[in-house]
């Protein structure tokens, strides 16, 4: 299929992800964001090209965009097509250019959300409109959301459309979003481009010790602030066991396949060493796992609290629930209690789909020289919200890079940025892929 957008597309997503990465919409946690002003550019832009989208807002200001464009086959299930319009802080005394500016410098588009994600949020705007210029309708219906409060709880966002709006996605069945169809270099001269066919469920957790108070000079076999820190020793130095996934197994087997080597899933750590610098892909979703985060304890150094709080950060595996929590209450023992401060699914999509089929097609007709694999994100999106709706979700937010451009570490990174040429193959990739999906 050759590439039908228009010299205009091709600049429009460079121009709309500058546009809104100036638009600041900073979400520092606990309510603290209005994504309000990037959704009003959003829908103007989607109503110049003809679309119908409806502001929703759980709190004033945390405004979420929803839109609908009719396919061919009214028989066809929908496809929700979605991205976040939030970003994480940045200290602009920390960036070699203000976070916010937007700045378009030597081919590369600077600031907060190039890569998480406005740079994507830009190409949705991008195709929808060249469709409206060119007449092109897709094969089913395509709803467009560009949601609030992802980096956060997305209780104003995307569990407030699945919860409070499921109407707007009626007939959806399958989704695509943030984060996969990225250029991974091995260092070697492969390109690899991995699609997200999962995620890994969200245990953030508190975890509460107490005790008897006291006086720090008197010896306490009650303290608190001992049996909280030995639980957090516990979880952080605890070797979850191996639990493959079938979507860990497809990418194993397939990256095995790009490296010429033995798949032997009897052995992954033998197999993980292997693959090189691809490993990174892979290695974070072979096992459960819980990070200790946050501490706090004590109010003054000659006194024993009675209370000791810790935080860590969980995440389990499709099937690894159950595991994960008969772990924590074996880590934390009988002195700590541990409840979730937030919990989400973990998440998996078939890689046999013919939707994975059509992302595959579409990166390797402009990127003939990659190998597409699959692969489970360590993290999480608002894929999980959807999911709430029996929306299946992947992970597909094209961009060619080049070597050197460190995809994985510019999301909530220092410097974040994205190459013009990226958002332009990005754009061709995402129009090619909806246009059959």
């Amino acid at each position: 299929m050759a590439d039908r957008l228009d010299e205009r597309a091709l600049d429009e997503v460079v121009r709309f992800t500058s546009d809104l990465i100036r638009i600041d919409t900073t979400n520092r946690g606990g309510g603290d964001c209005r994504e309000r002003p990037a959704a009003e550019y959003a829908a103007a832009r989607l109503a110049e090209a003809g679309l119908e989208p409806v502001l929703l807002e759980r709190t004033r200001g945390r405004t979420n965009v929803v839109a609908r464009i009719e396919g061919a086959d009214p028989a066809a299930d929908a496809l929700l097509v979605h991205g976040h319009l939030d970003v994480v802080p940045a200290r602009a005394a920390e960036w070699s250019v203000h976070p916010f500016s937007g700045e378009i410098r030597d081919g590369v588009v600077w600031g907060r959300g190039a890569v998480d994600m406005k740079n994507m949020d830009a190409m949705i705007l991008t195709v929808v409109r060249a469709w409206a210029r060119l007449g092109v309708r897709p094969r089913r219906d395509v709803v467009i959301a560009f949601t609030a409060d992802e980096e956060a709880s997305a209780e104003d966002g995307a569990g407030f459309l699945a919860d409070r709006h499921a109407a707007l996605f009626e007939g959806c069945t399958e989704g695509v979003g943030e984060s996969g169809a990225f250029t991974f270099h091995d260092g070697s001269g492969r390109q690899l481009y991995p699609i997200a066919a999962g995620e890994r469920g969200t245990a953030w957790l508190k975890l509460t010790a107490r005790g008897r108070a006291g006086h720090g000079s008197r010896i306490n076999r009650e303290n608190a602030v001992t049996r909280l820190a030995a639980a957090v020793a516990r979880i952080g130095d605890h070797p979850w066991p191996l639990r493959l996934t079938p979507t860990v197994r497809a990418a194993l087997t397939e990256l095995a396949a790009v490296y010429g080597v033995d798949p032997d899933l009897t052995d992954v750590d033998a197999l993980l060493g292997k693959l090189g610098p691809a490993a990174r892909l892979v290695e974070p979703t072979v096992r459960n796992s819980a990070t200790p985060t946050m501490l706090d304890a004590g109010y003054k150094v000659n006194v024993i609290p009675g209370e000791a709080v810790a935080y860590v950060d969980g995440r389990f595996l499709p099937g690894g629930e159950d595991e994960f929590r008969a772990t924590l209450d074996r880590l934390t023992g009988p002195d700590v209690e541990w409840e979730f401060h937030h919990r989400e699914v973990a998440l998996q999509a078939p890689v046999d789909a013919p939707t994975f089929a059509r992302m595959r097609a579409a990166v390797e007709e402009f990127a003939p020289e990659g190998h597409v694999v699959p692969y489970c994100m360590a993290g999480g999106t608002d894929a999980k919200q959807f999911s709430r709706l029996g929306i299946t979700g992947y992970g597909f937010a094209p961009l060619r890079l080049p070597e050197g451009f460190d995809h994985q570490a510019l999301f909530h990174g220092v410097d974040e940025r994205v190459p013009v040429e990226a958002l332009r193959f990005g754009v061709r990739v995402l129009d090619r892929f909806l246009r059959t999906a």
